[in-house]
């Protein structure tokens, strides 16, 4: 079990004991040992091992449950505590307009143990009956329900690709595997995800398929044919795998990468040229002395061969939505899409002088071991106060402490002191202008009231984008994947308005953000707008996911020059003074 889990595991107790109605101190602790734990960033293993977890601050019972976890992976007072409550009540706890205290009192006032028996509550109108809810909350009850169901099924990018990778490295040692990759929404780089998708060649598909659907997280076999099989794994998502021979690989690869729009289109365009394209091959179609039809194999033992047939420049995975990428192939003007390794730095990161988990000194040290050039920082302004927001004086600390520690590095490497400074729902921003002046450089973020009218909301950012100290835009649309919905905007204003005044739009690309969604990236790009790729890291870990925000870029067809942190650090300095 990593510290991850632990963490999770004693959160979840935390939410149990409260939605139990015990002594809210006793879940309290619960919710303080996790946030010690998350903040660790030791051995917590040989912590255990050396008795020292007093030194995270644990008390008697709590060290003796976390060394129970590392030591044995389980927890048995969790287990019986969790048996307690029925699971459909936990269903409960999913849903956004809901916290324990809410959800105790539907439980005791009108007997709700389903979301399906709070549905029904809610549209009979005794919700709203009880003390602390009303129409308002019984109306927010029901959209989150809704959309809960919206969302069912569909797994974040970065969630369901690390458990495709496990499966396709662990299939990738099998003595009956040819060639093995990734196919389907992953392989395209999705934001979301319904299935895993593998493709395999073999010259022994019945012993390739047999190990598949044995792996060790495979919770039920939901089909299994010749030459395929699907199974559900433990995390609930579903993995199928297709096996064929070295011949057709490539051509079921592209037919099982999709989408259904490129797929199709691309049968299309083979028609046109007298070939058939299908999920067995590619086919040239010869009319015999009879008028009739002749199909012959054209070989495509790669993607690229299939596309060289056809008369196409190479389409990577990513553009494959069936949105002109089969016309610009054609016209051979797909450019140069930018790569994970052009990347030399980033910004917007947080650090725990807010709300991050990791010192300034510790995300500096980790953006400089991954081989960036330069970092920035930006903890939130004095309005986020949930998140700790720096007032002026805290900041001015900040910046004098980014340049006490630029000072120990080398030329080769950088931290610059930014914000991400609220945009107030007037649009005005939450330091004021002598503030940001002193600033390296500010991300201005919505945070409150995202639920805005179309036209509020678009001239909110475009009035904070107007302050000529706003570098860059950050997560335009504020939203949560299988959360929270995006707001409303007018991307084509924003974009425009972006365009104007030389603001950078952030692709934000923690998980759950992908935030300017990746289908405006080609508009803003043909713009004039640059996009900066941020990685919104509130630990050291999180620099992780730069790499899927280039996915995301890729997706929105942009090249090195349109990502502004490829530039090197003396470009990026020019810049930023500019």
């Amino acid at each position: 079990m990593t510290k991850d889990d632990i963490v999770d595991l004693l959160e979840e107790i935390a939410l149990l004991l409260e939605l139990k109605g015990e002594n809210p101190f006793k879940a309290l602790a619960y919710t303080k040992a996790a946030r010690a734990l998350d903040g660790f960033q030791g051995d917590l293993a040989a912590l255990v091992a050396k008795n020292q977890l007093a030194t995270l601050g644990l008390g008697g019972a709590l060290q003796q449950k976390v060394a129970e976890l590392v030591t044995t992976g389980r927890l048995d007072y969790h287990e019986k505590l969790r048996a307690s409550i029925p699971e459909a009540l936990l269903a409960l706890a999913a849903l956004p307009a809901l916290g324990p205290k809410k959800i105790r009192a539907l439980h005791d006032k009108l007997g709700i143990e389903s979301v399906e028996e709070l549905e029904a509550a809610c549209r009979a109108g005794r919700v709203r009956t009880l003390a602390g809810f009303g129409a308002k909350t019984e109306a927010k009850i029901l959209d989150g329900i809704s959309r809960s169901r919206t969302y069912e099924g569909q797994f974040l990018y970065a969630e369901a690709l690390a458990v495709a990778e496990e499966l396709r490295d662990a299939l990738r040692n099998h003595v009956a595997v040819g060639q093995l990759a990734i196919a389907g929404e992953l392989r395209r780089g999705l934001e979301l995800a319904s299935r895993i998708e593998l493709v395999a060649s073999s010259r022994k598909p019945v012993d390739l398929l047999d190990d598949f659907v044995t792996w060790a997280d495979a919770k039920e076999v939901i089909s299994r044919q010749d030459d395929s099989a699907t199974i559900l794994l433990d995390s609930g998502i579903s993995a199928s795998l297709r096996v064929v021979t070295e011949d057709a690989y490539a051509c079921v690869l592209h037919h099982e990468t999709g989408s259904a729009g490129h797929t199709a289109a691309l049968r299309e365009h083979a028609r046109a040229q007298g070939k058939e394209l299908n999920d067995h091959g590619l086919f040239s179609i010869k009319r015999t002395a009879r008028k009739t039809a002749r199909h012959e194999p054209i070989t495509c033992r790669h993607e690229h061969d299939l596309f060289a047939a056809l008369g196409l420049q190479d389409i990577p995975p990513e553009l494959r939505e069936g949105r002109g990428e089969i016309e610009a192939a054609a016209a051979h003007v797909i450019p140069r899409l930018i790569e994970w390794t052009q990347l030399r730095g980033t910004f917007h990161c947080h650090t725990h002088a807010s709300d991050g988990k990791n010192t300034l000194e510790e995300m500096a040290a980790a953006a400089h071991d991954l081989g960036l050039a330069y970092l920035g920082i930006a903890d939130h302004s004095r309005s986020s106060v949930h998140a700790n927001g720096l007032t002026e004086d805290r900041l001015g600390e900040q910046i004098t402490a980014i340049a006490k520690l630029n000072r120990t590095f080398e030329s080769d490497f950088r931290v610059f002191a930014g914000s991400e400074v609220d945009i107030l729902k007037d649009g005005t921003l939450d330091f004021p202008d002598d503030v940001l002046g002193q600033l390296d450089y500010v991300v201005a973020s919505v945070h409150n009231a995202l639920g805005q009218d179309e036209a509020t909301m678009t001239a909110r950012l475009i009035r904070a984008m107007e302050n000529e100290h706003v570098t860059m835009l950050g997560h335009m649309t504020g939203r949560r994947l299988l959360q929270r919905e995006a707001s409303r905007v007018d991307f084509e204003k924003v974009i425009d308005c972006a365009a104007r005044t030389g603001t950078w739009i952030e692709l934000n690309c923690s998980s759950s953000r992908m935030d300017m969604d990746w289908r405006w990236w080609r508009h803003a790009r043909d713009s004039g707008v640059k996009c900066v790729i941020n990685p919104d890291a509130h630990r050291v870990a999180a620099f992780g996911v730069l790499r899927q925000g280039v996915t995301a870029a890729r997706k929105g067809w942009l090249r090195r020059e349109d990502v502004m942190n490829t530039r090197t650090l003396a470009e990026i300095t020019r810049e930023l003074k500019a």
